[in-house]
């Protein structure tokens, strides 16, 4: 019997008579890694805050290594040899990727100045290690969602820990990257850490876990070896209910919506020339920097092209001008629900309906009720979780933010969606939901043009794929007559 590193029973947290977490149970083993699996508000976040010190818990007993524990601070958890990589990122853009990853503990001259040159060789030497392909020099306000991921992973294995603790990790990365973290993780593992691991992706969960436990609405409801669950089991424990998968029958597509025509930004992409029509749900499918996110970005207009066009239905669209693109029937939901998603000082309410104001309002005086019903309505429509929505949008889970995020781009009654990592940070029922609204929304009329660095997702959801590498689209293919397999490869 491996040795028990941590060891919590009972733990529970309230949040003004709100109870997060009611009783949360695990034990972790040395050199195994378990994963820590339940739907959004089932109380994983918070739990977690409450092993590294972020959050003061309010019954319940956690055991180091045997001994009892409560840590003040996340600096105390370091301390006592657990990190974390969590689910939002927060790095410091104005700083290097070196400066990033030792902040704090960065290595001194005499003890007095710090070794700018030692501690890029160290931090470099980190990331090549991981096999990360990320500059130890660069600015952090350079570098893509991904890499700014990496650079957290990265962080995480540069502490010499007994604990570490993962929130997430792959939500912003591809299946290569993936690939590499997780040889990393086994190579840690059987160094003796212990791994707590979170994810939605159940695949994930079932290629790297050893043992699993289910939190569901702030309770500990089961734990075991992975090996003696299957998914289906898995998921109606994390959900409460069995899920059934539907299958879905060809779409054909009608009128050309969305037409982009030779679009090209220098070093991001090149002579990019798609078509989405009416009643169909094209993917996008590629490796980390192979132009995707950069070419949804510059459609909708937050950068502008250097060669090409975009049309919807025929019109123009005019470069450079989100405003004018969701006048015209564009909506975005973006891959970063945090930096560019959401207002998260702002309410529930107004993150809903910020970008229709325009439409609800008369005489500059924005219509109470109007916007009660369209945010009503919005939460009905997505299942959004919420006791108030007064409240701002920052004290919501992940994934419920994730729905506002998509409440928001719905409310603009647009006639085309750009989807960029939809479902990021979504357990698998609100997976299930997500994919049935796009589903429903292009049967509609509407037309949906979506990324995603899941590959089974692409394949779920959408009808044809493009194919990015290197800034172009390499091939075309049908979704219902392609693998996981020939996705990957044809991208790589």
């Amino acid at each position: 019997m491996a040795e028990l590193l941590l060891d919590a029973q009972g733990v529970g947290k309230r949040f003004n008579e709100v109870a997060a977490l009611i009783d949360g149970r695990l034990q972790l083993a040395r050199g195994s890694v378990h994963a820590l699996c339940g739907g959004n508000g089932a109380g994983k976040s918070t739990f977690l805050g409450i092993v590294m010190g972020l959050l003061r818990r309010d019954s319940g007993e956690i055991r180091l290594k045997g001994r009892l524990v409560d840590f003040h601070s996340p600096a105390d958890a370091l301390r006592h040899h657990i990190a974390i990589i969590t689910q939002e990122l927060s790095p410091i853009p104005g700083m290097s990727v070196a400066e990033n990853l030792y902040l704090g503990r960065e290595p001194r001259r005499a003890g007095i100045c710090v070794d700018t040159r030692a501690m890029q060789r160290q931090a470099q030497a980190l990331l090549d290690r991981l096999q990360f392909q990320v500059d130890a020099r660069a600015r952090m306000r350079d570098l893509s969602l991904a890499q700014v991921q990496l650079v957290e992973i990265a962080k995480a294995f540069s502490h010499d820990c007994d604990v570490m603790i993962m929130d997430e990790p792959t939500s912003a990365i591809g299946e290569c990257e993936t690939g590499l973290l997780f040889r990393a993780i086994r190579n840690v593992a059987a160094q003796g850490t212990g791994i707590i691991y979170v994810s939605h992706r159940l695949s994930e969960i079932f290629q790297i876990a050893d043992h699993y436990t289910v939190f569901r609405d702030g309770r500990f409801i089961q734990s075991g070896a992975i090996g003696d669950i299957d998914r289906a089991t898995l998921v109606k424990a994390i959900v409460g209910r069995s899920l059934q998968h539907q299958q879905r029958t060809p779409r054909q597509g009608g009128t050309a919506v969305l037409t982009s025509q030779g679009l090209s930004r220098t070093t991001e992409f090149e002579d990019i020339s798609l078509q989405v029509h009416a009643g169909e749900v094209v993917g996008i499918y590629g490796l980390m920097g192979s132009g995707r996110s950069e070419y949804l970005n510059c459609l909708y207009g937050l950068t502008r092209p250097e060669r090409g066009s975009t049309s919807l239905f025929g019109k123009a669209l005019p470069a450079g001008r989100p405003a004018a693109s969701i006048a015209a029937g564009l909506a975005l939901v973006t891959e970063d629900r945090k930096d560019s998603g959401l207002v998260l000082c702002a309410s529930i309410q107004d993150n809903i309906a910020l970008a229709a104001y325009r439409r609800l309002s008369q005489l500059a005086l924005i219509r109470r009720k109007p916007v009660q019903n369209l945010v009503q309505q919005m939460i009905q429509r997505l299942q959004i979780k919420v006791s108030s929505t007064q409240l701002p949008v920052s004290s919501m889970s992940g994934g419920n933010q994730q729905k506002v995020v998509l409440a928001r781009c719905l409310s603009t009654q647009p006639r085309c969606l750009l989807c960029d990592e939809p479902t990021r940070g979504i357990d698998e029922g609100a997976k299930r939901e997500v994919y049935q609204l796009i589903d429903r929304f292009v049967t509609d009329g509407g037309a949906a043009l979506v990324v995603s660095s899941e590959a089974q997702e692409i394949l779920d959801l959408c009808d044809r794929i493009a194919i990015f590498k290197s800034g172009r689209i390499v091939g075309m293919v049908d979704a219902h007559a392609t693998t996981q397999e020939e996705l990957l490869h044809l991208a790589s």
